[in-house]
């Protein structure tokens, strides 16, 4: 008979989530996962299987946790493109100052055309629906606005300047509304 967990799992997938999210799931050791979860690689490795196991365990968990809390925090539905612009602009300003990046779009570049995890795609979906919502069921705008929400969070974890891309995104988002005639 398996022995019960005696660990919460919520706080050793958001501490493997921590991991992945700053050094991307290669640079990720075992070591690195085992202090930022308090678990031991065999705890790790009896719960998850393996790395990928957890990787996929702390990925879902971000999309559940992050992507969905951010989405609600930001543009909840019926927020429109208001909420979205407000979503856009919260990306420039990381919890805690860090510049750690989004998971999801760390994990697209980091993967590159090789095998994409499926929270990636996961993920993508939720923020193309999210955005096709918010303007009203408006497919090609929606994958505009999934394309220039990736390319914001590349540049703001590159180290490009806050106030170009505020400015950017101010200006997309003016043009957006005068096409919406909003």
């Amino acid at each position: 008979m398996a022995r019960p967990r005696t660990f919460d799992e919520e706080t050793v997938l958001s501490g493997a989530m921590h991991v992945f999210r700053r050094q991307g799931y290669t640079a990720s050791s075992v070591r690195d996962l085992e202090e930022a979860t308090g678990l031991t690689s065999g705890s790790l490795y009896n719960t998850y299987g393996d790395k990928r196991g957890l990787f996929r365990a702390a990925s879902d968990h971000y999309n559940r946790k992050v992507l969905m809390r951010r989405l609600q925090d930001h543009a909840p539905k019926g927020s429109g493109i208001e909420g979205l612009r407000r979503l856009f602009l919260s990306l420039l300003h990381e919890p805690n100052g860090g510049s750690s990046g989004c998971l999801i779009t760390n994990s697209a570049v980091e993967f590159g055309d090789t095998e994409i995890p499926p929270f990636v795609s996961h993920g993508f979906d939720l923020l193309r629906e999210a955005f096709a919502d918010r303007l009203g069921g408006d497919g090609p705008d929606a994958v505009g606005l999934l394309a220039l929400y990736q390319g914001v969070l590349v540049l703001v974890r590159a180290g490009y300047e806050t106030r170009d891309l505020e400015k950017m995104i101010t200006n997309h988002f003016s043009i957006l509304e005068a096409c919406h005639g909003r």
